[in-house]
């Protein structure tokens, strides 16, 4: 008797000769099937869900089928109704969920949370892609307002950071005050005068980050913290050389002061060029700017770098010092000078009040460049221009003294710019301060014995 088949059957395990099915309707006890092409003598039925053992098929002539252990191999006709579906746990392989999906054991809450923040959150790729627009903004940023102007750790120094690491037989270090132009003379002078003395020299970091941006300095930089911790002894000085700065007594000593005068340090000028050699890139950018001018479309042979310095000159001078800054008659006078020595020159203009500048200035020659930026806080640019030109005008300050320094060449200064009486000269002494060679024009005092009669 055959038995019923289903449609709906499921083939679970593929046996040699017999196999299991799931029917869609249940039948009472161990329901046994007959594989399809087997002869009806000598059979073997397995109970439903089991494997057959290794063994001959039924091509072997035996018409047995090797049953595992525990199993009981049943004879007889087929059951008149499809057998129940018959499980054996043993078969069953456990599969891990796949890679990606939450687990199952997961909190339905936890799942749902997971599902809309993937479906709110924008995909990886426009994330990348957000971050490398941030990233190349910055880069581009930082090179457009940061690269014209090197910060001052950019430049590396020598850098003392404990006590022990400073060099027997003292030390000389001085007080970083005012701006570029006081730092410039503080820093030659403490070169000089602890070469003089036999003493290493060391300098604050502030002037250090003063410097560092704009020349190739060499001296060494004492940390605040090993400072603080060193009792020194100040020494003050005049703003110029005398004998007794030759012998100066103690082990670590502090220059103080504002010492601004070339008798300091001009024995060793060569050593103090080379301390203030501008970077290549300042030197290139101003050699650059000189050589795109043109004087009536033909370039010069010439270039006078002109500072007028006014800020707070203007004001101190008549208040405080007796004395007046430069005038119109002034620099029409020094510019002449060099017009009726050299052919065809460029006069470059530098000041920290240009607005002044181009009100005073006469430019009706056709030789005037209004180069300068007219920022104290930034003089790099301007101090670059003037070394940069073969001749030099100077009004008065610090800054137009060490540009003429540093350029050589004829200079042209501003002289008698205090009244006799001035308190002025009794801290600044105009033959240490000019070298010799220089050329010095009388100021116009009318005004000041006006105010002071």
């Amino acid at each position: 008797m055959s038995p019923k088949t289903s449609s709906c059957s499921v083939f679970l395990q593929p046996l040699t000769k017999y196999h299991l099915s799931a029917c869609a309707k249940p039948g009472p006890g161990r329901g046994l099937r007959k594989a399809a092409g087997s002869s009806g003598e000598g059979e073997s039925l397995l109970p439903s869900g089991a494997r057959p053992a290794a063994g001959p098929g039924p091509s072997s002539g035996s018409g047995r089928v090797g049953a595992r252990p525990g199993l009981t191999q049943a004879r007889g006709p087929l059951a008149a109704t499809p057998p129940g579906t018959m499980w054996d746990v043993r078969a069953v392989t456990l599969q891990r969920p796949a890679a990606g999906h939450p687990r199952v054991g997961w909190p339905r809450k936890l799942k749902t949370a997971a599902a809309r923040f993937w479906a709110t959150c924008p995909s990886s790729s426009t994330v990348c892609f957000l971050f490398v627009i941030l990233g190349v903004s910055t880069v581009f940023h930082c090179h457009w307002h940061l690269a014209l102007v090197p910060t001052p750790w950019a430049y590396a120094g020598r850098v003392v950071l404990f006590p022990r690491h400073l060099p027997r037989g003292g030390v000389f270090t001085i007080n970083a005050i005012g701006r570029l132009g006081n730092q410039m003379g503080e820093y030659a002078t403490l070169y000089a005068l602890a070469k003089m003395n036999g003493r290493a020299a060391f300098i604050p970091p502030q002037m250090h980050s003063t410097l560092a941006p704009i020349f190739r300095i060499t001296l060494p930089v004492l940390h605040d913290a090993t400072a603080r911790s060193i009792p020194w002894q100040n020494y003050h000085l005049n703003d110029w050389m005398e004998e007794q700065y030759r012998h100066i007594p103690g082990e670590y000593v502090r220059l103080t002061g504002y010492p601004c005068s070339w008798t300091f340090y001009h024995h060793l000028r060569a050593e103090i060029l080379q301390e203030f050699t501008l970077h290549a890139h300042m030197r290139e950018e101003a050699q650059h700017f000189l050589r795109g001018l043109r004087v009536n479309g033909s370039r010069p042979s010439t270039y006078v770098g002109v500072h007028v310095r006014r800020g707070d000159y203007v004001h101190v001078m008549p208040n405080v010092w007796k004395g007046v800054v430069a005038d119109r008659r002034y620099l029409e006078q020094a510019l002449d000078w060099f017009r009726a020595r050299h052919r065809s020159p460029l006069f470059v203009i530098t000041s920290d009040d240009m607005a002044w500048c181009r009100r005073n200035i006469n430019s009706s020659h056709q030789d005037i460049v209004f180069a300068g930026n007219g920022r104290q806080g930034s003089p790099a640019r301007d101090f670059a221009l003037l070394t940069q030109c073969n001749h030099t005008v100077i009004t008065v300050g610090t800054f137009g003294i060490w540009a003429a320094y540093l350029t050589g060449g004829n200079t042209v200064y501003l002289a008698n710019f205090t009244l006799p009486g001035s308190r002025f000269r009794m801290i600044f002494k105009p033959q240490a301060a000019f070298l010799p060679e220089w050329v010095g024009i009388a100021a116009n005092l009318e005004q000041a014995r006006e105010s002071h009669p």
